[in-house]
């Protein structure tokens, strides 16, 4: 059985949190976080963004953004695309 499992990059394009920066990317290859080539990943951001992630590694028919962690007042946007 074969499957689309792409690589996915996440970008931020707003932040009102000191964990983020705008222009800070993370970089996924299929389920896998790509530490090497990736900014700081925060835990509640991910939980937030990732079944938008998911959705983007498999191949769904989704707009790249914008997509919102809402932790508390700290909010970050971003941007999902799939990575060539």
């Amino acid at each position: 059985m074969s499957y689309t499992d792409n690589k996915v990059r996440v970008t931020v394009v707003e932040s009102h949190c000191p964990k983020y920066k705008v222009g800070d990317v993370i970089h996924f290859i299929g389920s896998d976080l790509d530490k090497d080539n990736s900014d700081n990943v925060c835990m509640v951001a991910m939980q937030a963004i990732y079944p938008f992630i998911y959705a983007f590694r498999r191949g769904g028919n989704l707009k790249n953004g914008p997509y919102q962690c809402t932790d508390c007042g700290e909010t970050v946007v971003f941007n999902i695309e799939i990575e060539s």
